[in-house]
């Protein structure tokens, strides 16, 4: 009977040291098989797009493929660097952190580079592995420069009629004086898209054809344009008679120019001939187009009854040609009489 306690305590003993040995020492019972061998990292291919095209920078997308094979792979970096081809400095890197790669598989590694637009690069891909380079490869991007900024395609355009040639722009003259002259400035605006405008803004201005000058400017924000749809968005402006303007319309959306526009204004009376440098009355007056302000044609009518109308043709104001009839009659009165004076010799 001893004996049987003896044993059942020796073997309630080992019982005890071998769980107290797992609890104070976890490394005791710890697994004493061949550790996993390094794994093999290969480089697959470099691709390389245009994220982002601005005025002067562009971003590339690029995008490592690694081909992983066989044990484990710990701390797989990956370090991106533009370099250009020109002056050979690296102009911007990136490090891109894989983690760890323990089964065989393709791995993307996908980075970033912000770069001048205009240059050419050689985009490196440097792959590390515990901080130790591993394989490397490269793509050279040329022709930036070519690259449009994104801001052009969007769907959101001053509209272009199809079948006639008319203006994206339009103005009427709604009040004009001796000094100045309202315009009333209207626009077209297509949105080509599948998705409601937003955050549209217009900026109309009035410059002065000679001297570039911008006699007036305008602000507004443009209300959401559906899909498929053409708004009118416009304002008033008001300019110095007797001049001739640009009427430029600028649209932006986010602070980033979308579009441009531009169409004339004449409220110059006077006309300029190319052809012969010299410059002839139109008889135009801004008074005349006036959307409020115009007389009555009863009016008209009664000034013309009164004489008014020949007496502007006879003081040599306008176009006609009184003074040369009357010289070519005098002329031809002489060479009659002495027709007749021949005639009686």
């Amino acid at each position: 009977m001893k004996r049987e306690w003896v044993f059942g305590g020796a073997v309630l003993g080992v019982v005890l040291a071998t769980v107290l040995a797992a609890v104070l020492l976890p490394g005791a019972l710890a697994d004493r098989s061949e550790p996993q061998p390094d794994g093999e990292v290969r480089m697959e291919e470099i691709s390389i797009s245009a994220a982002e095209v601005g005025g002067e920078r562009l971003t590339l997308a690029t995008d490592v493929r690694l081909e992983h094979t066989e044990g484990i792979s710990e701390n797989v970096t990956v370090e991106l660097r533009a370099v250009g081809l020109d002056s050979a400095l690296v102009e911007t890197s990136e490090t891109i952190d894989v983690g760890t790669v323990d089964e065989t598989s393709e791995v993307s590694a996908a980075g970033r580079l912000r770069v001048e637009r205009g240059g050419s690069y050689r985009i490196e891909a440097i792959v590390y592995r515990n901080g130790v380079r591993t394989t490397t490869g490269s793509k050279t991007v040329r022709g930036t420069e070519a690259l449009t900024p994104g801001y052009p395609d969007s769907p959101v355009e001053f509209h272009r009629f199809a079948r006639h040639d008319f203006p994206a722009i339009d103005y009427e003259i709604t009040d004009s004086g001796d000094d100045s002259a309202t315009l009333d400035v209207e626009t077209y605006v297509t949105n080509g898209g599948e998705a409601p405008t937003d955050d549209l803004t217009l900026v109309l201005k009035a410059r002065q054809v000679d001297s570039g000058i911008v006699a007036s400017e305008q602000e507004i924000d443009v209300a959401s344009i559906g899909s498929s749809q053409t708004a009118r968005p416009g304002s008033e402006l008001t300019v110095p008679s007797g001049y001739n303007y640009y009427l430029d319309a600028i649209l932006f959306e986010d602070g980033v120019v979308l579009d441009t526009a531009r169409s004339g204004a004449s409220l110059d009376p006077t006309e300029r001939v190319q052809a012969n440098e010299t410059e002839r009355d139109v008889e135009l007056e801004v008074g005349d187009f006036d959307s409020d302000d115009q007389p009555d044609r009863d009016e008209r009518e009664s000034a013309d009854e009164d004489g008014e109308g020949d007496a502007d043709a006879s003081d040599g104001a306008g176009p006609g040609f009184g003074i040369a009839v009357v010289i070519l009659a005098v002329v031809g009165l002489g060479l009659r009489a002495r027709g007749h004076t021949g005639g009686k010799q």
